[in-house]
């Protein structure tokens, strides 16, 4: 589509685009899942089985689809989130039409949020697969204009809907997909054959031996995967169910629109600054720290009296959600062999599916079952267990594989 001649020389602008319409999608997706759902006839408990079912499903999906990409042989990493999102686009734009009818929600609206999770590590690897091609790229700034992207829809969302219903969701998902996909029309991207994976031993390319050998290779990422999946469980109970949390501090939908839009601003100095900030102290010192803020978040939502006081404590999200969001990226991209970085990416990435389902379906029922309070508390006791987990098993990245 490019030739080198035309091509720009700093591509940050444009992957930047991808990032911030990317986040909208996501964000509306995630975030206003309860709004949307509860206002179509769900309860707390179903809503979260439709959010964990779709995590199940990504978590099943994600590492067949990174193997996939990994290999030579296959579409280059554009082509397959142009693909995936074509599919999602289809899939919103039924929910404008079937909101009357709960099964076709449900499956709509869970599937839809399957294909997003799927897109997380592939568009995340598009920028890192750009700067290790030696490309001109910041992924700090084209993920902090993800967060602002974000800021934007759950500031202005959350007024829309109040205003004009919640079909407003829906429209939004389908033109934040409709933007992302012109955006990766437009980067130019080239897939480079891996060298190293076109000479693996006999034993990495025994049969079955794919994963298995993935986590012995990397033993100790894996508890690092454990960990991330604890906080990132505290995480979704405070996101997922931020409505439920937000009406028990006394607020509404628009309040709870402000409330996302500050964490999403308060998240752009640490996004922005990050490949400044590695340069400082290594992206893995930064990673190992990023589970304490997600405790800290969660216990102080819990003992947040108002809602003066929940704004406040949005402060948190510029070491917890921003700091893992782009430290983790760049700290599976030291650590590990070209071969293996899209895999890599997408392991973490499932660790967020799977706290999403554990989160799901545990905050879903712990609402019906003790109120919000009791679900603060489990998100508090999960977070610092996950962060204390990350914080002795993240590895100093080898100078050899250090990029």
């Amino acid at each position: 589509m490019f030739s080198s001649s035309t091509q720009p020389s700093n591509l940050t602008p444009r992957y930047s685009c991808i990032q911030f319409f990317f986040w909208i999608v996501f964000v509306t997706l995630a975030n206003f899942a309860s709004v949307f759902l509860l206002n179509t006839g769900f309860t707390n408990t179903q809503i979260g089985i439709i959010i964990a079912l779709a995590g199940v499903v990504s978590a099943l999906l994600q590492p067949t689809v990174a193997s996939y990409a990994d290999k030579n042989s296959s579409p280059s990493l554009k082509k397959i989130c142009i693909f995936i999102s074509l599919i999602a686009l289809v899939l919103s734009a039924f929910l404008l039409f079937y909101t009357r009818s709960l099964l076709c929600t449900g499956i709509f609206y869970g599937s839809c949020f399957v294909l997003i999770q799927l897109l997380t590590p592939m568009v995340n690897s598009l920028g890192m697969e750009s700067l290790n091609q030696g490309k001109k790229l910041n992924f700090g700034i084209g993920r902090g204009m993800g967060s602002l992207s974000a800021a934007a829809i759950a500031s202005t969302l959350g007024i829309l809907v109040d205003r004009f219903g919640i079909r407003t969701i829906p429209v939004s998902i389908s033109i934040g997909l409709l933007l992302f996909l012109f955006s990766l029309w437009i980067f130019p991207f080239r897939k480079v054959p891996k060298e190293r994976q076109q000479n693996l031993t006999a034993a990495e390319k025994a049969p079955g031996s794919g994963a298995l050998y993935f986590f012995r290779k990397y033993k100790k990422f894996t508890i690092v995967l454990l960990g991330s999946i604890m906080v990132y469980v505290s995480h979704v109970l405070i996101n997922s169910f931020a409505y439920q949390v937000i009406v028990e501090k006394g607020g509404s939908s628009t309040d709870m629109g402000i409330a996302m839009a500050l964490a999403a601003i308060i998240e752009l100095p640490t996004m922005f600054l990050f490949g400044y900030m590695q340069k400082k102290i290594r992206c893995d010192i930064w990673f190992r720290s990023c589970g304490i803020f997600f405790a800290l978040k969660t216990l102080f939502s819990l003992l947040a009296p108002n809602m003066t006081v929940y704004y406040i404590i949005q402060i948190f999200q510029a070491f917890g959600w921003a700091l893992i969001s782009v430290s983790s990226v760049y700290y599976v991209n030291s650590i590990m062999e070209p071969q293996d970085v899209i895999k890599g990416q997408a392991y973490f990435t499932m660790t967020y599916t799977i706290g999403t389902v554990l989160g799901a379906l545990l905050g879903g029922w712990l609402i019906d079952l003790a109120g919000v309070s009791a679900m603060l508390i489990f998100g508090t006791a999960a977070a610092s267990i996950g962060a204390v987990l990350m914080l002795f098993a993240t590895e100093k990245p080898a100078e050899a594989t250090s990029r």
